[in-house]
């Protein structure tokens, strides 16, 4: 009786493990490759699947864990990220440096990640270390510097290219950092020193030259204004002398009007005014030095027509 039960046990156990061998449970965004007697059978997919024990098995690949190869039968279909280890690249103008690439990728076909490539870590990370080295190498020491972008748009087009057959899709590639030599750092930093001295210079010769232009303005400016200023007085000048001697004329014509009603038209107003005018002056040479000798030369017979014309008016008046 008690061989019996352990008999039973045994067909029991036996049983679970069978049971246990034959179903598969595969997580999601994962797979396995089933092959049957050697031979490609089955994708499994997520969910329960049904397998038979010692017939299928799973494929084993090679995978990147923790930066270690190591051997498993499940295929993750997540996207995947390799950090490359600083590789040394050559540039065109002959400039050694190091590079440190990240590279994202998603298996899309299990299949050919399975049978078309051995080690597929290996040879994505191989790959990529020579098509940078190919890219770097067309490519002087200042554009690699600047030009991030390419470089990624141009290594993710061969790698994606290349990677097709393996079912690899390439989405992206960064590069993290770019280090050259110390003394090419120290040049670089000496020709951006160089750079920004040169740059202040040319910018303090250029307020110099504004400040100039700025300043000849003004000073033009200035002598317009003088000149205009000094061109309005003129001009205000000659009006105001000119109006001063219409208004003299205009007088001495209302007084030569009103010497004519005076001494009425008997007598000559002329001879009136040039007596007046003679006397005057006359008498300011007679108020003047008394030391100088003053010499008068003049008609004595005009002189005293004047004053007899002066005396005419008077018995007149």
């Amino acid at each position: 009786m008690e061989i019996g039960t352990y008999v039973l046990v045994a067909i029991v156990v036996m049983v679970l493990i069978f049971v246990k061998m034959t179903i598969v449970i595969i997580p999601q965004s994962e797979t396995k490759i089933i092959e049957r007697l050697g031979r490609y059978y089955a994708t499994l997919k997520p969910g329960i699947n049904i397998i038979i024990p010692f017939i299928d098995h799973a494929k084993e690949i090679v995978a990147m864990k923790n930066g270690r190869y190591v051997y498993t039968n499940t295929i993750d279909l997540r996207e995947q990220v390799y950090d490359f280890d600083r590789q040394n690249v050559i540039t065109k103008d002959n400039i050694q440096m190091q590079i440190n690439a990240l590279l994202y990728f998603q298996i899309v076909d299990p299949f050919k990640a399975v049978y078309e490539i051995n080690n597929l870590p290996n040879a994505i990370e191989k790959l990529t270390q020579t098509t940078l080295r190919n890219i770097i190498g067309e490519m002087e020491l200042d554009q690699t510097l600047t030009s991030r972008d390419t470089i990624n748009t141009k290594l993710r087009g061969v790698l994606d290219d290349a990677t097709n057959k393996w079912g690899i899709k390439v989405n992206r590639v960064e590069l993290q950092d770019i280090t050259p030599p110390q003394s090419v750092l120290q040049a670089m930093e000496k020709q951006m020193q160089a750079e920004r001295n040169k740059r202040a210079a040319i910018l303090t010769s250029e307020g110099n030259k504004q400040s100039q232009i700025l300043q000849s303005e003004g000073d033009k400016a200035a002598i317009i204004n003088k000149a205009e200023a000094a061109k309005q007085q003129a001009i205000l000048n000659a009006e105001g002398e000119a109006q001063a001697r219409i208004r003299k004329a205009e007088a001495e014509a209302i007084a030569i009007g009103k010497i004519t009603e005076a001494v009425g038209k008997s007598t000559n107003p002329a001879n009136y005014l040039l007596a007046q005018k003679y006397i005057q002056m006359l008498n300011e040479v007679a108020s003047g030095d008394k030391t100088k000798t003053v010499f008068l030369p003049y008609e004595s017979s005009n002189l005293m027509g004047s004053i007899g014309g002066i005396k005419e008016l008077f018995k007149g008046e």
